[in-house]
């Protein structure tokens, strides 16, 4: 019997992998939420399958989203980044990953970690919507125009409020699964 499941992973292993096993899924590990905000700036203007498909690349050209090496990665790290025809070579969206690392880094030292900084815009618990059809799930929301304010308040870039909400999304702050996809009630 075929699952029903939100209508943007259509058919391509890659997308319901993603869909069925991460989408989300709560995160609370400062690591993967470094991981998700870095891959959802690169995606900000493409499609997420785009991102998916070199995301593999991504974690070796950027040390494993190491952000404490990211953070200090010199101009020829940089330069070398942008020859790198397995990620995005946008120099914007590269430059914007160094200095988030360092932003991040920041955001631990006042708050202990990023975890308890992002989570706390939600009380530690997942905001579960009840969509019915792709017509009713938002790009952005107050909540997400609030945390995109005080992010780039703090120094991140490229982190408006639909890349925000997107990034709550796949880090299960939110749970925009449709009321009749098999995930919803699971995550």
């Amino acid at each position: 019997m075929k699952k029903n499941r939100c209508w943007w992973c259509g058919d391509d292993p890659l997308y319901i992998s993603y869909h069925d096993e991460e989408w989300g899924v709560p995160v609370k590990d400062d690591e993967r939420l470094f991981e998700f905000l870095i891959l959802e700036t690169f995606q900000a203007g493409l499609s997420w399958i785009t991102i998916l498909r070199k995301r593999e690349n991504f974690r070796k050209a950027f040390d494993n989203f190491d952000y404490k090496k990211i953070a200090k990665y010199s101009e020829n790290k940089i330069e070398a980044l942008l020859q790198d025809a397995g990620i995005i070579r946008n120099r914007l969206k590269v430059r914007a990953t160094v200095s988030n690392a360092q932003a991040y880094m920041k955001v631990q030292e006042e708050f202990g970690s990023f975890s308890d900084y992002i989570w706390g815009f939600v009380d530690g618990t997942p905001i579960k919507n009840q969509l019915k059809s792709k017509e009713n799930v938002p790009a952005n929301t107050t909540l997400s125009d609030t945390i995109s304010k005080d992010l780039k308040k703090r120094g991140f870039k490229f982190v408006g409020s639909t890349v925000v909400y997107a990034h709550m999304q796949a880090t299960g702050m939110v749970n925009d699964h449709l009321v009749d996809c098999f995930r919803y009630t699971q995550v």
